[in-house]
């Protein structure tokens, strides 16, 4: 279990376990408040589950399993959602929002084929947002602006946290520096993508690496990428250094999505042209969706970040391997 599990020397929470369940809610309601307000957002209401065979699930990569399961009276089986990337979209061309407006929601899902570690965990909360932009908006200074706000309100949320909870130290710095994947792997060319996020983000400290999903120079992907919800050329993931385990803690993965012209693109280029058949596609082939910029912020992951916890399992209820169980118990790490 050491393989994948980070046990820091000498770690010990700072929050006793009332305090960690007490502090979780004071962060959900505060940051959720404070990125409503920063990017004009709506709480929505959102499904758990959507049929199978829909077109409206998330693929992340397009290789993880779905939970699925049939339902007494209905003849189509169910899956649970992995994400409400494109389920976001429907929604505000459904509820008439306008450019300027957005939804964001609490989504829960079950991902069967995370692998468990610190910050992994096959149960996932996040908050899941959206919001229409206009055909001029759709550019690397939108991203950027709207990276920085995000940025922003993380920032202002471990202030107050901080004033309640002084034994918590650690500081986030709120500016965020931008580097683009090609960038980052001619910083590190004998690098992995993952030990050039961890090297960037100890420097810099906050950093959004941008252009996730086609291939780069080398011929690799710097990550997956599903072809139909993000334009592979305005999107990014958002990283910050968790100093307790000592490596870059992605807390958003986020983009402006693709119009007609990048999803017919993307598709070509990932072999996954059939997808056309589903109503989303077409709708977006035919402009009949709104153009927008969207993401996940995880709940979870904040809240390990901002409490500066070792493992995800403090901040959140799941299931664990027994071996990473025990050698948590055995270094002092409670898990929920």
């Amino acid at each position: 279990m050491s393989k994948v599990l980070t046990i820091p020397e000498g770690y010990q929470s700072a929050l006793t376990l009332r305090q960690t369940q007490h502090a979780i809610k004071y962060i959900k309601d505060l940051f959720q408040q404070a990125l409503s307000f920063a990017l004009t957002l709506d709480r929505v209401t959102a499904p758990l589950l959507v049929q199978k065979g829909s077109g409206i699930n998330d693929d992340l990569n397009g290789i993880e399993r779905k939970v699925e399961f049939s339902i007494k009276e209905i003849e189509q089986e169910a899956e649970i959602v992995q994400s409400l990337a494109k389920w976001k979209r429907m929604a505000l061309h459904r509820y008439c929002y306008n450019p300027g407006e957005g939804i964001y929601t609490d989504m829960n899902a079950i991902r069967r084929d995370d692998d468990a570690d610190n910050i992994h965990s096959i149960f996932v909360d996040q908050w899941d947002w959206e919001k229409v932009i206009t055909r001029e908006e759709r550019n690397v200074e939108t991203l950027k602006d709207t990276v920085r706000f995000i940025v922003k309100a993380i920032a202002y949320a471990k202030r107050k946290v901080r004033l309640r909870y002084p034994q918590l130290t650690a500081e986030i710095c709120d500016t965020p520096f931008f580097i683009t994947a090609q960038e980052l792997e001619d910083m590190y060319p004998d690098k992995t993508p993952k030990e050039r996020e961890n090297l960037i983000t100890k420097e810099h400290k906050t950093v959004f690496i941008m252009q996730i999903g086609g291939k780069l120079r080398s011929g690799q992907k710097h990550d997956g990428r599903a072809p139909d919800y993000d334009d592979w050329s305005l999107n990014g993931d958002l990283l910050f250094w968790n100093e307790v385990l000592g490596c870059a803690l992605e807390i958003s993965s986020m983009g402006i999505r693709v119009d007609a012209e990048s999803l017919e693109k993307q598709l070509i280029l990932s072999g996954a042209e059939d997808r056309k058949k589903y109503e989303y596609h077409q709708m977006i082939l035919s402009d009949a969706l709104p153009l927008t910029i969207g993401g996940g912020i995880g709940q979870s992951r904040l809240c390990m970040l901002l409490l500066e916890k070792a493992h995800i399992g403090e901040v959140q209820v799941s299931v664990w391997p027994s071996a990473m169980m025990k050698e948590c118990a055995d270094h002092g790490i409670v898990l929920l």
